[in-house]
C-alpha cells in the first residue's frame, strides 16, 4: 500500500507540473504575441497593411518602413537623444546614490529607516502634478528644450529612488571588513571605492539597469519641456508618428520594433543580474 500511494503521488505531481507548464506557456504566448504582431507588421509594406491588417505572415518581406524611419524621418537622431539622457541620468544616479546610501547606513544608522521611508514618499504624488513647478523651475534656469533641463528633472526621481534601493545592499556589507581595512591603512575612500562597491556591485547594477529604463522610457517631463525635433527623445518620436488624420502603421510598427526590441534582447542577457541583485538586496 505504502509503494502505490507513492506511485499515485507521483502521479499527481507528474499532472500538477504539467498543467502548470502549460499555463505557464499559455501565458508567454500571450504575453508575447503583441511584440511579434509588431515585428511581423514593420516588414509588411503599406500596401498589404491597408488591404488586409488582420493578416498574420507578409506575403512579402520588406524593410521600407525601417528605412523611411530611420533616414527620412530622423528617428536614428531620436533614439541617440534618449540613450544620452538615460546614460547620463544613470552614470550621475549611481554616482550620487551611492555616496548618499553608504553615508545613511554608516553615519546616520538611526535616522536611516526614517531618510528611506521619506525618500519612497515621494513616489507617492503623480507626475502631473509636479508637472507646472517643474516647467516654471526649468524655465527661469533656462534649461528649456535643453537635453540637460531633462536630466536634471530626471534626477529628481531617480536618486530618491536608487538611494532607497541601494541602502539594502549597503546594510548586507559587514563592518568588520571596513575595519579590516582600516587597520591596513587604506583611508575612508579608499575603503568605499575599492572595498565597499564591489562587494555591493550586484545591486548597484540592478538599480542603474532600473534607472536606465525609466529615463529611456519617460514620456510627459520629455513631452513638456522639448519643443524641438532634433531634441526629442524616442517616446515623444513615436507619439508624434500619430498624425491628425493619416496614421502610418508601418512607420508606427517599425518605430516601435526599435524602441522595444533592443529593450527586451538587453533584459534577456541581464535579467539573471536583476534576480541576483534583488536577492543580494533583501536583508533578514
Amino acid at each position: 500500500m505504502g509503494k502505490g500511494g507513492q506511485v499515485i503521488t507521483n502521479q499527481k505531481e507528474k499532472i500538477g507540473n504539467g498543467l502548470c507548464h502549460v499555463y505557464l506557456i499559455i501565458l508567454s504566448v500571450i504575453a508575447f504575441f503583441p511584440l511579434v504582431w509588431v515585428l511581423l507588421c514593420s516588414v509588411k509594406s503599406s500596401g498589404e497593411l491597408t488591404a488586409n491588417p488582420t493578416r498574420f505572415l507578409p506575403k512579402h518581406f520588406t524593410l521600407e518602413n525601417f528605412t523611411h524611419v530611420i533616414q527620412d524621418l530622423g528617428f536614428a537622431g531620436n533614439i541617440s537623444n534618449s540613450l544620452i539622457i538615460a546614460i547620463s541620468t544613470t552614470c550621475i544616479a549611481i554616482v550620487v546614490s551611492s555616496m548618499a546610501a553608504y553615508g545613511i547606513v554608516r553615519f546616520f544608522p538611526k535616522l536611516g529607516s526614517i531618510m528611506s521611508k521619506v525618500l519612497v514618499a515621494t513616489y507617492m504624488f503623480p507626475p502631473i502634478l509636479l508637472a507646472i513647478p517643474y516647467s516654471m523651475v526649468m524655465a527661469k534656469l533656462g534649461f528649456v528644450n535643453t537635453r540637460v533641463g531633462l536630466v536634471i528633472v530626471y534626477l529628481s526621481f531617480s536618486v530618491p529612488y536608487a538611494v532607497w534601493m541601494l541602502v539594502g545592499f549597503f546594510k548586507t556589507v559587514p563592518l568588520g571588513i571596513e575595519e579590516a581595512a582600516r587597520v591596513d591603512g587604506a583611508n575612508k575612500l579608499q575603503t568605499f571605492v575599492r572595498i565597499v562597491l564591489p562587494l555591493v556591485m550586484p545591486g548597484i547594477v540592478a538599480t542603474a539597469i532600473y534607472t536606465f529604463i525609466n529615463a529611456w522610457n519617460e514620456f510627459l517631463y520629455s513631452l513638456i519641456l522639448i519643443n524641438s525635433t532634433d531634441k526629442m527623445t524616442v517616446s515623444v518620436a513615436l507619439k508624434s508618428l500619430q498624425g491628425s488624420e493619416i496614421l502610418n502603421w508601418g512607420d508606427m510598427m517599425a518605430a516601435s520594433a526599435l524602441v522595444v526590441v533592443p529593450s527586451v534582447i538587453f533584459f534577456m542577457f541581464i535579467q539573471n543580474k536583476i534576480a541576483g541583485g534583488m536577492t543580494d538586496g533583501a536583508v533578514k
